[in-house]
């Protein structure tokens, strides 16, 4: 008989065992389930002591429904798609974790900057045309020390990217009312109003949580503001940009391109995703990845150890390492 029972709510990663081999030698029973939209949870973990998410909804009603519960842990970094108050009105503690793919989505940002500021996919497009000259893709191509990035949201994957942007000869600027000044300019960033950022940068960077203050940070006002052939970046939350707005920012032309790693509608949490129902899908200047910035596998790893780490703390009446409430 089993002393706890651990729900897996939602996993990609093809097993559990790694859950498994933590939990296990404290008498837990590690469920793996497939609600990645939220559904059933109620019904297939009502006798859970714990429950670790990906994608799922966790939402107050499961919450209160779930009378056993001690911990809900996240394997990634947001937590926004957890009823936060509902929680803590209930004692339930929430964990995430929250370091383990700076690196990797640092990387991608950058990844993706060079891409689109070297005009490497339009080049390689145009090449298959029979089109061999610099000129081709009509628009012009700057060295980075003339280039400056405007980053929207300074947390540790934002600084990380700086450091390495920087050492590329890019200016770094930001905007985040909740990192100060100074510990901006130790890191050789001007701090700027989120204006002035928009008006100034050849590339804004998302990079901020995703809430309800953040929801379409950038929308329809806001990209009309970026200097006409900027280009945007966003390796966070899909809902962080208003993605009808960009649209039409791209197809009239005033953006000249864009990189996104998540979309409005996050296909990771449907179950049916149909790409011809996202307008950006059409654009030859639009490039989506899919949800992977934080993806490597020794990331995988370490989110998954850290999250069972978590539970494994809680259910011993022990403090979790990235407790949120």
């Amino acid at each position: 008989m089993s002393k706890f029972k651990v729900y897996i709510t939602d996993q990609d990663f093809g097993n559990i065992d790694i859950e498994k081999e933590i939990l296990e030698p404290i008498e837990a029973q590690v469920i793996g389930l497939n609600c990645k939209d939220g559904k059933n949870i109620i019904e297939s973990a009502r006798d859970a002591d714990a429950l670790i998410v990906q994608y799922a909804n966790i939402s107050k009603d499961t919450i209160n429904s779930l009378n056993k519960l001690k911990i809900i842990a996240r394997y990634g970094v947001g937590f926004d798609t957890i009823d936060i108050n509902a929680a803590k009105e209930k004692g339930i503690i929430c964990t995430n974790v929250e370091d383990y793919c700076t690196n990797e989505v640092a990387n991608h940002n950058i990844s993706l900057i060079l891409m689109l500021t070297k005009r490497i996919p339009m080049f390689i497009e145009e090449t298959k045309k029979g089109h061999w000259h610099w000129s081709e893709t009509n628009a012009a191509v700057h060295r980075f020390t003339n280039l400056q990035i405007g980053v929207i949201g300074f947390g540790k994957i934002a600084q990380n990217m700086t450091k390495k942007a920087q050492s590329l000869g890019f200016n770094v600027v930001a905007y985040d009312p909740f990192v100060s000044k100074d510990d901006m300019e130790k890191l050789k960033v001007y701090p700027i109003t989120f204006d002035n950022l928009l008006k100034t940068s050849d590339i804004v960077v998302v990079q901020c949580p995703y809430n309800d203050k953040t929801h379409h940070i950038i929308g329809k006002k806001e990209l009309s503001k970026m200097k006409t052939g900027a280009i945007l970046i966003n390796c966070s939350r899909g809902k962080l940009v208003d993605n009808d707005a960009l649209y039409y920012a791209l197809k009239e032309g005033h953006l000249s391109s864009a990189a996104l790693d998540d979309i409005e509608e996050e296909p990771a949490k449907k179950f049916n995703w149909d790409p011809s129902k996202n307008p950006l899908f059409s654009l030859n200047n639009c490039f989506i990845t899919p949800h992977v910035a934080y993806y490597s596998e020794e990331a995988l790893i370490e989110a998954r150890k850290k999250a069972a780490n978590n539970v494994k703390a809680v259910l011993l009446n022990k403090e979790p390492l990235y407790r949120v409430v």
